[in-house]
């Protein structure tokens, strides 16, 4: 847990919690899904702590950036779809960057609840999922998850499809509400 919190705050332990992880539960699997529940708290508590730190300060370092043309295009585009680029990297074992979107989620204000129903969610799939797959095929966990590239890649980008695919209906859904409540 100590680790993920560290990991996910901002210090940087490449595959770390994984590779722990897998270990753990390639030689005790009767404590492989306690373990993958503590990397998911320690990475949420993690993730919340950088996340808070933008919350406070990153408006003046985004502020200066959104002045310009590229900042501005980026900023809507995070505004629209920024918290896949949380879930993406939050999801897949491929090693990712993730302390930037989250950093940007902070600095522009994501609902708390929002990015803690993210980082959960994408955290939950994929330290549960290596939980199993360490139990299942122990150390040679690796070896399948490289043998799969393609594959494991091919299921991120379409979460992250369906992720959003999910939020333009529920915008779509939202303005129709606010719609009909004018016209009523």
């Amino acid at each position: 847990m100590i680790l993920a919190i560290l990991d996910s705050a901002g210090l940087p332990i490449i595959g770390g919690v994984d590779l722990l992880l897998i270990t753990l539960a390639a030689r005790m699997p009767q404590y492989a899904y306690l373990a993958a529940a503590y990397a998911v708290a320690g990475s949420l508590i993690g993730n919340l702590i950088l996340f808070a730190i933008a919350r406070k300060g990153g408006e003046a370092f985004l502020a200066r950036h959104l002045s310009t043309r590229r900042g501005r295009r980026l900023h809507a585009w995070f505004e629209q779809y920024g918290l896949v680029t949380v879930f993406v990297p939050a999801l897949s074992p491929i090693p990712l960057p993730m302390k930037i979107p989250v950093f940007c989620a902070g600095a522009l204000e994501v609902h708390w609840s929002y990015f803690i129903g993210v980082v959960l969610a994408a955290r939950a799939i994929r330290y549960f999922s290596l939980a199993f797959l360490g139990m299942r095929y122990g150390s040679a966990t690796f070896l399948f998850l490289q043998k799969h590239i393609v594959e494991v890649g091919v299921i991120a980008l379409i979460l992250a499809g369906a992720s959003v695919l999910i939020i333009k209906l529920a915008r779509r859904a939202a303005r129709r509400r606010r719609a009909h409540l004018h016209q009523g």
